[in-house]
C-alpha cells in the first residue's frame, strides 16, 4: 500500500499544490478542494498542529534592549542634525521577548519547511504593496492552535462532503479545523 497520493501530479508540483493548501487551511480555518487533495492536507495538518501542541509552552522570557526610532505626531521618523548630517534619532526600549528553546526551535523549521509565507492585505489598498502585513503562520499555530486543541488527542480536521463538481463530477469538500 502507498504511503500518500500522487494526485496525478510529478512530485515538485505535489509538494507545492499541498504546501499551497495547507497554508491556506491554517490561515483561514477551512478551504474547499476535492476529497483526495483534502485527504492528504488534513495528515500534514493534523501533523504541524500536534508539533505545535507538543512545544506551545517551551521557550523562556528575555528581557532585551533595543534601539527605536523617536517618532513625531503624524509618525514620521524624527531627524537631528550631527557634522552636518541628518541622522535618525533613536531611543533604547527594554522588550520582553519569546526566545525558543532548541526544540521549539526545531520545531519553527520544520513548520516553516511545509508553509508558505503569507502576506495579508487590506482591503483599501488592494493591489498595492503599502501597508502589507507578512503573517506568521508558525506563531499563529503555536499561540492559537497549540492552545486551542491542546486537551485534543487529534483528530483536529473535518471533511465535510460538499458533493459532485459540475465540470469533472469530483467529489468536492471542505476541510476546516475543528
Amino acid at each position: 500500500m502507498a504511503k500518500y497520493r500522487k494526485l496525478g501530479r510529478t512530485s515538485s508540483q505535489r509538494k507545492a499544490l499541498l504546501r499551497n493548501q495547507v497554508t491556506a487551511l491554517l490561515n483561514h480555518g477551512k478551504i474547499v478542494t476535492t476529497e483526495a487533495k483534502a485527504k492528504e492536507v488534513a495528515k500534514i495538518a493534523e501533523g504541524l498542529i500536534a508539533l505545535a501542541i507538543k512545544e506551545k509552552d517551551n521557550y523562556e522570557m528575555v528581557t532585551v534592549t533595543a534601539k527605536v526610532p523617536v517618532k513625531d505626531k503624524d509618525g514620521k521618523r524624527v531627524k537631528e542634525v550631527v557634522d552636518g548630517k541628518k541622522v535618525t534619532k533613536f531611543d533604547t526600549v527594554e522588550k520582553e521577548i519569546k526566545k525558543d528553546l532548541p526544540s521549539r526551535l526545531h520545531a519553527r523549521r520544520q513548520m516553516l519547511k511545509v508553509l508558505n509565507t503569507v502576506v495579508d492585505v487590506p482591503e483599501a489598498a488592494a493591489g498595492k504593496k503599502k501597508n502589507t502585513k507578512e503573517v506568521d503562520l508558525v506563531a499563529k499555530l503555536f499561540d492559537e492552535y497549540g492552545v486551542k486543541y491542546a486537551d485534543r488527542k487529534g483528530g483536529y480536521t473535518r471533511i465535510i462532503k460538499k458533493g459532485l463538481r459540475k465540470g469533472d463530477a469530483a467529489m468536492e469538500v471542505i476541510l476546516e479545523l475543528v
